[in-house]
Parts: structure tokens; sequence; C-alpha cells
């Protein structure tokens, strides 16, 4: 996480974008066998995003998630094992279980939580970018959203004041398409990044499929933020290969064609990665995740649950007590 050039080198690359489609795979698998309640928003086909993005920050700098946020969580550098227990409801997660698959956070690496609400992770990155400008702290926060967020009235003015007060944030629309079944173009009047230019900012479309692309335009955003120079937006293009939600599994709604799917899949992020590598280099690296989850699963199931006695921890600030004299 320290150094952005080992992480933005083609193997880290690699390895950030396979160890995403791993995990989210055995999330899959832990839903359907009852060990993740509720289900998971999975992440599939959008891996080049998260590891581009993640790779160009340092150790200091921040960023606010979204529903679909594990694999941002994990290329910042998470731990697999808590965040499978976090999922899990186990009192060894990343948020002693309390936070689940919407709510991830690991605030030791900067991630400041994921949110189920949409586009409610921009005003946070916002203060948490005004904060670092105060303190002068050279500090950039990176905020994730979907498109289905661009037309939420509290992304408009977080650009706003990000943009009014030239804050060093970077905006990163992930732009995979569908809104749950709603298309872009049926959902945006003009475009993505139109509501960036709206107020001054620069904005750019990259390929949200290519990892090195991604992890290129991120580094000049979070440079030019950390520089002074205030925020600036990134629309990354991708395609959601699976379900918005595993409860999709059962339902099977039909707002895509298997055609669609079937093309959409032919731009694979780990593809594409994997390919500026040797076999031999791909399978090591391969091994070693799997081993990595394998243990990691292990870890989650092994993991106790919370107790029913602290079941009001967390809640509250520390010197406040509820009436039952639990805090």
């Amino acid at each position: 996480m320290t150094d952005t050039a080992a992480l933005s080198h083609p193997a880290a690359l690699y390895r950030t974008v396979r160890l995403i489609r791993r995990f989210e795979q055995r999330a899959i698998d832990l839903v359907g066998a009852g060990h993740i309640v509720g289900g998971i928003h999975p992440y599939l086909g959008q891996e080049a995003i998260a590891a581009g993005v993640c790779a160009a920050l340092g150790p200091g700098d921040v960023l606010t998630s979204t529903h679909r946020g594990h694999g941002h969580v994990l290329a910042r550098g998470a731990d697999p094992a808590r965040l499978f227990a976090e999922l899990c409801g186990r009192a060894t997660g990343l948020n002693a279980g309390r936070g689940g698959s919407m709510h991830a956070a690991d605030l030791s690496l900067g991630i400041l939580g994921a949110n189920g609400i949409v586009g409610a992770g921009a005003p946070m990155a916002v203060g948490a970018a005004w904060a670092a400008a105060r303190a002068a702290a050279g500090r950039v926060a990176v905020t994730f959203f979907g498109d289905g967020a661009i037309s939420q009235g509290v992304l408009m003015e977080s650009l706003n004041l990000a943009a009014l007060w030239s804050l060093p944030v970077v905006f990163v629309c992930e732009n995979n398409g569908y809104a749950i079944s709603l298309r872009v173009e049926d959902g945006v009047a003009g475009t993505v990044r139109g509501r960036a230019a709206a107020f001054g900012m620069p904005s750019h479309t990259i390929d949200g499929t290519d990892p090195m692309a991604v992890a290129e335009a991120a580094r000049a955003a979070v440079a030019a933020a950390r520089a002074g120079s205030g925020p600036s937006f990134l629309e990354c293009v991708a395609y959601r290969f699976d379900a918005h939600h595993t409860w999709e599994h059962k339902t099977r709604p039909r707002y895509r064609t298997e055609e669609e799917v079937a093309a959409g899949r032919l731009r694979d992020p780990v593809a594409v990665q994997g390919a500026r590598l040797g076999t031999a280099e791909r399978d090591r690296i391969d091994a070693g995740i799997e081993d990595l989850l394998d243990a990691a699963v292990r870890f989650a199931l092994d993991s106790p649950a919370p107790k029913d006695i602290d079941a009001a921890e967390y809640l509250y600030a520390d010197a406040i007590r509820t009436r039952s004299g639990v805090g």
C-alpha cells in the first residue's frame, strides 16, 4: 500500500484483480451455502477499477466505498480473512461482524467505509478532503460511486463544494451500464462526464476493464490533487458480469439478454491484465491466491459469532451509557 510504483507493476495489478475475482466468487458460494445472510452485490467485471485506483494511493490517503465495495476494500490492502468474517457476521470481522457486506471499513487503511446509500460516500470524502486541506496534510480522498449516483443530489452538492473550495478529492464513477436494471442512457440526461464539467472540474473517461489504464489515470488525478490543483472526475467504463445482487440468482429478472452479457464478458479485466504476464507467473500468483482464500474462508467459518451480551456495543461513544447500563 505504501509503494504506488510497486502496486502498479503488471504482476501486482494482476494479483489484485485476480484476488478480487476469486474472493467474490467464493463469497457467492458462501451466500449459496447460507453462511452470508442477505446476499452481496458482486463486483465481477469491475476489478480493474478498484485495482488501478487504489494502486495510485499513498499510505495517508482515504477512500469511501459503495454497496458493491469488496473490491475497493481488498485493493486497499484489507485482510481477506477478516473481510470474509465480516460478511459472515463473525466477531473477528473487520467491524466485529456489525457492518456486513455494505458497510465494511478499516480506518487503519484509510477505508472510511462502504455505504448502502447510493452516492452517500461522496460528501464524506469531501469532508475528509476538506480536513486534509485545512491541516495541510497532503492527503487525498477518493470516492467511488456507480452511474446510478450520477443524478443524486448529494453527489451534485459534493462536486460543487469540492470544486468551489479546490479540495484534494478524486471522484471515481464506476459506469457499469446499469443502475440495478435501469440503463445509463435511460436514466442520465446528458453525459456522465458532463456532471463534472458543469462544475469546471477536469474529467476523463477511462477503459475500466484495463487495470493499467485506470492506474495511469488515477496516478495523474491523485498527483494533481496532492499538488493543490483541486478535484477531478474519472468515469471508468466497465460491464457488470453478474447480478446486481445475488437475489437475482433466484428471481432471474430479465433486463439483460444472454447475448448482451456474453458480449460484455469478452472484455475481462483479469484476462486483460493476465495477458501481460507469462503463463508460469500467472499460475504462481493464482495458486497463491487460492491458498490465501482457502485459509481465509476457514478462518471466517471457524470464527465465533458476536456475543448477545455485547449487542449494544459500538452504538454510542464510550462515554455514553445506555439505560440498561450496557455501554
